[in-house]
């Protein structure tokens, strides 16, 4: 009998320990990634506004630049949105001090710089998408649309907005 209780203590503390959810921050380091310093904005906006619980995001964008279908590929473009996912984690991480305020992940808009026959728009901003759930399990899901768009500042080969829902403090 005692035996059979320490048998099932210890499958609970194993449950426990391989279900134990995640902070954002401890997958962000198990994932290797390093978010980068959000520097000002150069115009005349701001990087993020809140209001009420949601907060908004301006659009961010990579440091890849070209159109795909021509210039780049949907897996360069895929990587392309991944880096921008990274920025977007540390301007959430900015402006809410803790990911752990986000509730989670509203509506992403996803604009891709692409030739006017690219028809693959999706599957470039899925790598923002992969990225937001790998980081926040369920609550990176989101609403989203990928549009394709005759250029972006700079040529960037896409640009990402978001809204996320915090939780209340």
């Amino acid at each position: 009998m005692k035996i059979r209780i320490t048998l099932i203590l210890s499958i609970l503390v194993l449950l426990s320990y391989v279900t134990k959810a995640q902070t954002p921050a401890e997958k962000i380091k198990e994932l290797g990634l390093d978010l980068p310093t959000i520097p000002e904005p150069s115009g005349s906006f701001v990087k993020w506004r809140q209001v009420g619980n949601l907060l908004y995001l301006s659009g961010n964008g990579p440091d890849v630049f070209g159109k795909l279908g021509t210039e780049l590929t949907i897996e360069e473009g895929y990587q392309a949105a991944r880096e921008t996912g990274i920025e977007i984690i540390a301007v959430l991480q900015k402006a809410t001090g803790d990911l752990t305020r986000i509730k989670q992940f509203v509506k992403v808009l996803g604009m891709v710089n692409s030739a006017p026959e690219f028809k693959d728009h999706p599957k470039v901003i899925n790598g923002f998408s992969d990225l937001m759930i790998e980081v926040f399990g369920e609550k990176g899901r989101h609403a989203r649309s990928a549009v394709g768009v005759v250029g972006l500042p700079g040529n960037m080969a896409v640009e990402i907005e978001v809204i996320v829902e915090l939780n209340d403090e």
